[in-house]
């Protein structure tokens, strides 16, 4: 992917992000908040957040793994928040504590954004804060949410659901895109690229793309779709005839749309149609580009089927994009 010269972007007004911690704490979704939100960027050195944890538990209190954690403070640090990440929750059939409850409701009350990952969705489903919203959790309680709060509207499928001031998402992998998500909206494509490359993991996957692949594991040993992938992201110009890709993999039509089912958990349309959209979004922040060459540059052809989508996919347009996450005015 062609790398774009760096730009630096305002970071949001209130930059205070509040890391929930509690007893039997979920290491892995606690790990993957901490790593995209704690760290400095690599361009600025400079940290993205001001990230502190608050603990539902007083003293020092245990986490999954067998480890024990004291961290920098209770409930009393989600006052003034400008973001609040709830990592998981110990069980879905267990209840938040009130104070936590309330808390949560208070902050949201007074503008802070809340975000969870996994479970954390039925914390803030217990708080009321997803009554009349989307949302979802692990495709394995998404069953559950729906049961236990009838009035959300649950996605099962959905990797991440952003409702503005609520944010959630699935479990597992999930919540490094939701991070990553997020970074993007407060500081562009460009920084969440950076964050992305430096955590090893594919800078912008959507929130409607499904939870569960197939065979994300091969049971054997079998050619491998990375060069074809490259070589399309090289070429987004390019028209995409599925035989022509089978050809080139030396696969029958239908074995290739399986395996690369079975690698990117999409369609090859699909995959290629988040490809150009990443690319546009890059062009959009990047640059004084029109709207017109972004079209070109990113595969789409012409600028209204670049809009259709934008409108489609994020809901958006190409215009409102630069401004929101550029300020730059758009040219042509």
């Amino acid at each position: 992917m062609q790398k774009i010269e760096a730009t630096r972007v305002s970071a949001p007004q209130n930059r205070r992000l509040v890391l929930l911690a509690y007893e039997c704490l979920c290491t892995f979704e606690f790990g993957t908040a901490v790593e995209a939100f704690g760290r400095a960027d690599e361009l600025t050195g400079e940290p993205l957040y001001e990230l502190s944890v608050a603990s539902v538990e007083e003293g020092t209190f245990g986490a999954q793994g067998g480890v024990r954690l004291v961290v920098d403070g209770g409930l009393e640090l989600l006052e003034g928040a400008g973001t609040i990440v709830i990592p998981g929750w110990r069980s879905v059939h267990e209840p938040a504590p009130a104070r936590l409850i309330e808390a949560l409701q208070k902050a949201h009350n007074s503008g802070t954004r809340i975000v969870s990952i996994c479970a954390g969705s039925f914390v803030l489903g217990a708080a009321g804060l997803l009554d009349g919203k989307r949302a979802t959790a692990h495709w394995n309680s998404t069953e559950i949410l729906a049961q236990k709060f009838p009035k959300v509207q649950v996605e099962h499928g959905m990797i991440y659901v952003d409702e503005g001031s609520i944010i959630t998402s699935a479990g597992g992998a999930a919540g490094v895109d939701l991070c990553l998500h997020l970074i993007r909206r407060d500081y562009g494509i460009e920084v969440a690229n950076r964050t992305a490359r430096r955590m090893v993991t594919p800078p912008m996957r959507e929130g409607n793309q499904a939870q569960l692949i197939q065979q994300p594991v091969p049971l054997r040993q079998t050619k491998t779709l990375a060069p074809l992938l490259d070589d399309l992201r090289s070429h987004l110009n390019t028209p995409m005839v599925i035989e022509q890709l089978a050809v080139q993999v030396g696969m029958s039509r239908r074995t290739f749309l399986r395996r690369f089912h079975d690698a990117t958990g999409t369609t090859p349309g699909e995959w290629m149609l988040t490809v150009r959209l990443e690319k546009a979004c890059a062009l959009l922040e990047s640059g004084k580009m029109s709207v017109d060459r972004v079209a070109e540059q990113a595969g789409f052809g012409s600028p209204e089927t670049l809009r259709h989508h934008f409108r489609q996919r994020l809901n958006t347009t190409p215009t409102r994009w630069r401004k929101e996450f550029s300020g730059r005015d758009l040219v042509g």
